[in-house]
């Protein structure tokens, strides 16, 4: 028999974002991809939870939880657990949290990932990187046991995350959200355009090779860069990036990553997007590193652009007179500009994912319905085969014949439906369970 969620109520969704914190609140809650089974693992480990997500991006950071007891959910404030979780595992006071965090209980949290996993809730609206990041955050949920996947235990998180992905490839596929590609990366790069006017002659350095990393150098590339350097912490993977973009006009080259501070002063841009330089316990560029690096430019003006969360690049360096560093917060405005021009897109994609809560909503309100029919109908057809299988022992003398065990078969179908059709019918009505349910 399928077990199924003894009570409803329980879907929670907490968390932080570009819009209600700003990047220095963001990054101490930041979980690497190396991190992020064990910190599934311990939040789904804490007491009254059934099962936990986390997505961990630039933008954000989100627990989503179906905990045992409703009521808990169900409180005013944050739950029990989640205190206790960010002290114990972020060494974070949760005092300095409580005027970032946003919370949405069942309907709520539903539209919000629903919104989140179509990118209406990105700082770039339509960027397509973050339904990658849901599926990685939902695969290591299911790989640590957060999730379960498990058929006969009933889940309640991942037919809703499946579902999210369905309703992230409607809104990708009936509307213009992503008819370009737009990215954190490409933002930036449209930072640096705009502070050199053209990026032509000029010389830019990659620090980091993972997936942003290579959509910036891409973009730079487009926007007339010639002169593209990468360094990276596994330097084949910086040599593979290289490889694959130099051309005949554009010319590419890898600084070892021991290297950098020694070669940095060759960039005239620099875009970092490792986020590795705080778990280290410093930043990978520091304010005596860029003032001396700008001493060795003879003074000529350097541009951070740190993409990374947590931050690569000490904030201080922005004192340093020569220095200018953006981070992601700062692309936010440039983002906001191309919000605008999708505004009509959006509009359109938020009517999609309304009628998918409701759609949910009202699967999930019939759950309860739908199992009882189906138990009913397994029962009633357990019910049938015995009494078919006593028959043929009575008659085992003279059995039927194919076409006689075939209309003593359709027979017993036809009453067994004609006498389920009365409950079936009314468990439907009252719980609104369509047909094909």
């Amino acid at each position: 028999m399928i077990e199924t969620p003894t009570s409803h109520g329980s879907l929670l969704l907490i968390g932080v974002n570009h819009t209600t914190a700003p990047i220095e609140v963001r990054e101490r809650l930041a979980i690497s991809a190396a991190r992020l089974a064990d910190a599934t693992r311990t939040l789904a480990h804490q007491p009254g939870i059934r099962e936990a997500m986390i997505l961990s991006t630039c933008n954000r950071v989100e627990f989503l939880i179906d905990a045992e007891n409703a009521g808990d959910v169900l409180a005013t404030h944050a739950p029990s657990f989640l205190p206790r979780f960010v002290h114990e595992y972020f060494s974070v006071a949760p005092s300095s949290l409580e005027p970032h965090l946003y919370t949405f209980r069942e309907r709520e949290a539903v539209r919000h990932l629903f919104r989140v996993a179509s990118s209406l809730d990105s700082m770039v609206v339509g960027e397509p990187q973050i339904l990658g990041q849901v599926k990685t955050s939902w695969n290591v949920a299911r790989e640590v046991g957060a999730i379960t996947s498990n058929e006969r235990i009933a889940s309640t998180l991942d037919p809703l995350l499946q579902r999210a992905f369905s309703v992230a490839k409607r809104v990708r596929s009936e509307t213009q959200i992503g008819s370009s590609s737009v990215s954190i990366a490409s933002v930036a790069v449209d930072l640096a355009r705009k502070i050199f006017g053209s990026l032509t002659g000029k010389t830019v350095l990659i620090v980091g090779a993972g997936k942003m990393a290579d959509l910036a150098a891409r973009h730079l590339i487009q926007q007339g860069a010639t002169t593209l350097l990468v360094s990276n912490r596994t330097e084949a993977r910086a040599q593979k990036i290289a490889d694959a973009l130099r051309t005949p006009h554009i010319t590419t080259g890898v600084i070892p990553l021991d290297h950098l501070h020694a070669e940095a002063h060759r960039a005239d841009i620099i875009i970092t997007s490792t986020g590795a330089g705080a778990e280290a316990g410093e930043h990978i560029f520091t304010r005596s590193q860029a003032a001396h690096l700008v001493q060795r430019r003879r003074n000529r003006p350097i541009f951070f652009v740190d993409i990374a969360v947590p931050r690569d690049v000490d904030p201080t360096v922005n004192k340093v007179e020569g220095c200018f560093v953006y981070d992601i917060d700062d692309l936010q405005q440039v983002a906001a500009q191309n919000q605008a021009s999708r505004s009509k897109e959006a509009e359109a994609a938020e009517t999609i994912v309304s009628s998918e809560v409701e759609r949910y909503h009202q699967r999930r309100s019939a759950a309860p319905a739908v199992e009882a029919i189906k138990q009913l109908q397994l029962s009633a057809e357990t019910l049938r085969q015995q009494e078919l299988h006593r028959t043929a022992a009575r008659l085992a003398a003279e059995p039927f014949s194919p076409a006689q065990q075939a209309a003593v078969d359709a027979l017993t179908k036809s009453l067994t439906a004609k006498l389920l059709h009365p409950q079936l019918t009314l468990l439907r009505e009252s719980s609104n369970t369509p047909k094909d349910e």
